[in-house]
């Protein structure tokens, strides 16, 4: 007990120091109604509907002034997140087990398709999921987007990814190394990086979200709210949510200015403006925003709870309807009621 507590104050001072104070005095309310806030960005493409709605001003044409804050892991980003430092960030069901154990988010959009593969040197005696089994893996971070993904793709045919599968951490920029040395075998790994690894010849794709048919036409990433926000300041809420739809639906009609801003502007690791527009298109943006996009979000969350449930990152008996509905938040509606 007395670790845990312990692990919980480095997690908050962690998020305290991390990231920067805002300062809302000087703030011109008359621009900015819907006030000041921080929003994390990873660096993946995944993420970059936040980069879009920052460059094009659609945060700003909300009234609400964004800060874009990098480089902030996961376990940093859920507590900031439920105490209310970070609005809103871009995850998926990694998030679910969190709330299950008390964490106050509320999930408000889905945002995109498929954005990770596995992989595996061209060479390697691994050739199917089924194959994973005993071997190690590496992803950026334990509890992360990656080792979430993989967790529900191997659980699907019967191995405990908690028993059953080893999992390493790296940075981003170190996963390629890391199986060439023979550290692991088998790789997790966001876009660009994994595509940039199936790029370079020397690996072989074992499964790609967007293709694979337990994932592909679901969302892969959702939009998850701080609870503590929804309560006080859901018309923040639902401006930041408008602004995210806005960049969707113009990154879905313009994937090759959107990739030309991600890189020019150092957004994403790499500086191949095709890739990056290729990787837009593959995403399906132009099918993930507004309402459609809201009703989606809570559908799919429903679909990847019942898959937890089923390898043990949820309880068994978890009743998921009643999960995802306390989850889910419709924030225009709750927006539109405290207006009345």
């Amino acid at each position: 007990m007395k670790q845990s507590v312990m692990k919980c104050v480095v997690v908050v001072l962690t998020v305290l120091i991390s990231l920067p104070s805002l300062s809302f005095g000087a703030l011109d309310k008359t621009k900015y109604p819907n006030g000041q806030t921080q929003i994390s960005y990873s660096g993946s493409i995944c993420g970059s509907p936040t980069a879009i709605a920052k460059e094009k001003g659609f945060f700003e044409e909300e009234g609400v002034l964004v800060d874009v804050v990098g480089g902030v892991s996961f376990e940093v980003q859920r507590t900031a997140l439920a105490t209310g430092k970070i609005a809103v960030v871009n995850g998926d069901f990694q998030f679910f087990p969190a709330v299950n154990n008390g964490i106050d988010v509320k999930l408000i959009s889905g945002l995109h398709e498929g954005c990770m593969k596995v992989l595996v040197l061209k060479n390697s005696k691994i050739k199917t999921i089924q194959d994973l089994k005993g071997k190690t893996i590496a992803v950026d971070e334990i509890g992360g987007t990656p080792m979430s993904y993989v967790s529900v793709l191997v659980g699907s045919i019967g191995i405990n990814p908690q028993t059953e599968i080893v999992w390493k951490p790296f940075p981003n920029d170190q996963l390629i190394a890391a199986v060439e040395k023979g550290e692991v075998d088998v790789i997790a790994a966001w876009d660009p990086f994994a595509t940039l690894a199936e790029q370079s010849g020397k690996f072989r794709v074992l499964s790609d979200l967007s293709k694979d048919p337990l994932f592909a036409g679901k969302n892969c990433c959702f939009l998850f709210a701080s609870g503590k926000l929804v309560k006080t300041n859901p018309g923040q809420i639902a401006a930041i949510l408008r602004a995210y739809h806005k960049a969707v639906a113009w990154m879905g009609t313009n994937p090759d200015e959107a990739a030309k801003i991600l890189v020019g502007k150092k957004y994403v690791a790499t500086d191949n403006v095709k890739l990056v527009g290729r990787l837009i298109k593959d995403y399906q943006y132009g099918n993930h925003h507004g309402e459609k996009s809201n009703a989606e979000a809570k559908a799919d969350a429903l679909y990847f709870a019942d898959w937890l449930t089923k390898i043990g990152y949820l309880p068994a008996k978890l009743d998921t309807k009643k999960f995802v509905d306390n989850l889910y938040v419709d924030i225009f509606a709750l927006e539109a009621a405290k207006k009345k």
